[in-house]
């Protein structure tokens, strides 16, 4: 009777605590996207954001106040699709390029849920890091504009294919191409 009362309070307080992690990623209020500083540290490089220009990334993770941040957005859909990364993303922000302040310098009043994002894949256009990007705009013509002058085909975020994001680059005279772009 006693060994079965310790098993059924163990079970009890391991569902009890499952519980509160569940809660503290799913029932809260999704956090906004935040303002990029000197402090912004890319996640993959270990360099700072603000030094590389072209779109950025922030992804706020369950449990975590601060977000983490990308210097491509292509490393944070590889994020994203890692089966190594066991976090749970609560909400992901990326520069909305239509309303970018400048490729250099989108700003941080760009920021759109990336689940709302047109996605630019395979373009002649490079990332903060000089390899390829996945640049996301607010909108389908936007988009389509960019294509024009860049290359390159809009889909939407989870129709980014898993190998222009997590395949290899290679860099060739034509300039880099990811995966099988």
């Amino acid at each position: 009777m006693r060994k079965s009362l310790l098993c059924a309070a163990l079970l009890f307080s391991q569902a009890l605590a499952l519980s509160a992690c569940s809660d503290a990623g799913s029932g809260g209020a999704v956090p906004g996207p935040v303002a990029m500083t000197e402090e912004a540290v890319g996640h993959y490089c270990s360099m700072t954001v603000l030094e590389h220009e072209g779109p950025k990334a922030q992804i706020h993770l369950a449990g975590i106040d601060q977000p983490i941040w990308f210097t491509q957005v292509r490393d944070a859909v590889a994020f994203l699709r890692s089966p190594e990364e066991r976090y749970e993303a609560v909400a992901v922000y990326v520069h909305d390029m239509e309303k970018a302040a400048s490729w250099a310098h989108p700003g941080d009043q760009a920021w759109i849920d990336a689940h709302d994002a047109w996605f630019v894949i395979g373009s002649r256009k490079t990332g903060g890091m000089g390899t390829p990007e996945a640049i996301p705009f607010g909108s389908e013509a936007a988009a389509d504009a960019f294509i024009g002058e860049y290359g390159g085909e809009a889909v939407r975020l989870d129709a980014i294919p898993d190998a222009y994001v997590l395949g290899p680059v290679a860099l060739n005279d034509a300039g880099p191409q990811a995966g099988s772009q």
